[in-house]
């Protein structure tokens, strides 16, 4: 044996014990599993062509029920006073809530924020990578990454992985040289730049608050109230959505977490038809029973006395 190995004849492949070839052939995969430590772009891909087509092509000839559902809601708009993102926390797989303290606005530094919507593993875990470009990026240049420049990362990054199973809308909000930004990126490879977005299968209810009440104008607590509104009323209509109403604010100064509100204690906030008696909203000092729309800066408008009376026989 000592000869073997002060000759190099254990280099053999045919004068290898097979337990030492196992081993190796193991560390090598190990090796390829875990490429993206050294290199975060590159992640083992699945070992069959066009991932997204030919997966439930192949789940199904297997038998094997898999469900990739998934819902959220996140929405941003821009205004007079910078950025306004807001989400709520709920983690779902199809019919099960996995978490509902899911963090869905993620940090990147301290002007710049991103949110998740789609498959929680990608978003996290592009967005993370994401996080460590912005700090090498003000390392190396000693000024901070742009909005448009991270933009186009993430935007890189979905072309790269385009049909592959990636499933990811992510908007990434912030303020630099340029003021406040506010950019759409999905796993499509589409980047476009907005004033209001909402992402997420609440996303359409939550829309329909943002229309009726949004403005460029709106002052600072005109905007929190309309974001927490807006949330709210996704959460309470989205089977997905729910948990902790999460809100941020960027503007030149940086970002602010302004409120992390449950949905329950929204309820009591937004929620003026209750049969518990007259309750008065902390927000609009209305009473149980009387009308509030979905908006801020609304304007009461009283029903005829004769339509009240049959109302209130009724």
């Amino acid at each position: 044996m000592a000869l073997e190995f002060v000759s190099g004849m254990n280099r053999i492949p045919f004068m290898r014990r097979f337990d030492d070839l196992q081993t190796e052939w193991q560390l090598q995969q190990i090796r390829d599993a875990t490429s993206n430590f050294e290199n975060p772009y590159a992640l083992m891909a699945p070992p069959f062509e066009r991932p997204a087509e030919n997966l439930p092509k192949i789940l199904a000839r297997c038998g094997i029920e898999m469900n990739f559902d998934h819902g959220t809601t996140t929405l941003g708009f821009k205004y007079q006073g910078g950025v306004i993102l807001c989400a709520d926390s709920r983690a779902t797989s199809g019919q099960y809530i996995g978490s509902q303290t899911m963090k869905k606005i993620v940090e990147l530094n301290d002007y710049m924020l991103g949110t998740l919507a789609g498959g929680a593993a990608d978003c996290v875990y592009w967005d993370r990578v994401l996080a460590k470009e912005c700090r090498l990026h003000q390392l190396r240049f000693r000024k901070r990454m742009t909005v448009d420049t991270a933009a186009r990362i993430i935007c890189n990054i979905s072309t790269e992985y385009k049909g592959m199973g990636l499933v990811m809308g992510m908007m990434l909000a912030g303020y630099d040289d340029e003021g406040a930004k506010l950019i759409y990126v999905d796993s499509e490879g589409m980047r476009t730049h907005g004033h209001v977005f909402s992402v997420g299968s609440g996303s359409p209810y939550a829309l329909g608050v943002l229309d009726t009440g949004y403005r460029y104008d709106l002052t600072d607590q005109e905007a929190y109230d309309l974001a927490r509104r807006a949330i709210y009323h996704a959460t309470s209509k989205d089977a997905y959505s729910g948990g902790i109403v999460r809100l941020y604010h960027i503007n030149a100064l940086g970002w602010k977490n302004i409120s992390n509100t449950d949905c329950s204690e929204l309820h009591d906030t937004y929620y003026c038809g209750g049969e518990s008696g007259p309750r008065r909203d902390p927000e609009c000092g209305t009473k149980a029973g009387q009308e509030k729309p979905c908006f801020s800066g609304w304007t009461k408008r009283k029903l005829p006395e004769d339509v009240q009376a049959k109302l209130a026989m009724v």
